[in-house]
């Protein structure tokens, strides 16, 4: 058996109180595998897990096995010690944000991830930028293990996979990934089901709203290069939560000769967010620049600059990489 699967296990045997984190502006695979191991180190181990949010959580994955589990990290005192914390496809400790203090507080520290820029900040790093996502990671410790896996497991962990390979698109899907599905399907996922609640259960408003900006984004260097905008005034138009920007970018890149797509979300502090994809160039050095980090197609930063500012910067340095 893998030594870290051994060690994680065995610090999950001795902590009395454990939190399991999840990034800021959680996605799919990082809310269902924190669902995941919180319920498997529930049900193995008898422990109870906090399992918590930075920022706000997104209600397009209220679909999800326990989801209401969810804990936002501000109503936790900063100074609470927990035992054992563990942090699920969180790519650098920043990312957990407010949470970081209780992080680095806590006994012991975990750190699961699947994104190469992870420098392993934790105590046990069980790190694998070949994965597709964290998802494939968990379900390998679990069959190390020896657990069987639920259904309600196998769904939390179905999404991870579905969410991060975009449908089964994206080029991180491999043999691997249809095997994992077909298992977790043999444990009780419907494969309908789970897209649909996905990605076919958008509100009203959020289709309006991702229409909008779409409609708006600007193309350069002959339609290689797609960026859109998205200020704090058009997501009170359309009273948009965070997670109405999902799969704008992805939606630009499906532009015909669209190389490079982005997305740059300004944030309540004045601060702008951005969303790079691309279809086959790195853009890791990309964001590296600018402090961030990510996948090699898919990747994101925060410019601490205002989006006008940001945008200016960031074109700029795309259009050095799109000749």
């Amino acid at each position: 058996m893998n030594e870290l699967y051994i060690d994680l296990k065995q610090k999950i045997e001795q902590a009395q109180s454990i939190i399991v984190f999840s990034h800021v502006s959680p996605d799919g695979d990082t809310l269902g595998s924190n669902i995941a191991i919180s319920l498997m180190i529930e049900k193995y181990f008898g422990k109870k897990v906090d399992s918590v949010y930075v920022g706000t959580l997104p209600s397009l994955y209220t679909y999800l096995p326990d989801y209401t589990r969810f804990i936002d990290v501000q109503t936790i005192d900063k100074n609470t010690k927990y035992d054992l914390a563990i942090a699920v496809d969180v790519a650098s400790k920043d990312r957990m944000i407010s949470g970081t203090t209780i992080y680095d507080n806590a006994q012991f520290r975990v750190n699961i991830d699947h994104h190469k820029t992870n420098n392993g900040y934790g105590d046990i790093n069980i790190i694998d930028g070949d994965a597709a996502c964290v998802g494939i990671i968990l379900y390998n410790i679990f069959k190390e293990w020896g657990f069987e896996i639920p259904t309600d497991v196998a769904r939390c962990i179905y999404t991870s996979l579905l969410t991060d390979t975009g449908g089964f698109k994206y080029e991180n899907t491999s043999p691997e990934t249809f095997m994992l599905a077909a298992e977790l399907v043999r444990l009780g996922v419907s494969p309908t089901y789970e897209f649909r609640a996905c990605y076919e259960t958008k509100p009203q408003s959020m289709v309006q709203f991702q229409a909008y900006i779409i409609s708006n984004a600007i193309f350069y260097n002959e339609g290689k290069i797609a960026f859109a905008k998205i200020t704090r005034s058009d997501m009170s138009k359309f009273n948009a939560s965070d997670d109405f920007t999902e799969g704008i970018v992805e939606t630009l890149r499906t532009s015909k000769n669209v190389e490079i797509a982005a997305i740059l979300k300004e944030t309540k502090e004045g601060y702008t967010k951005v969303s790079l994809r691309s279809k086959n160039i790195d853009v890791i050095p990309i964001v590296v620049d600018f402090g961030g980090g990510g996948h090699k197609f898919a990747a994101g930063c925060t410019i601490k600059k205002p989006v006008a500012i940001a945008f200016d910067k960031l074109l700029k340095r795309v259009q050095d990489v799109i000749k």
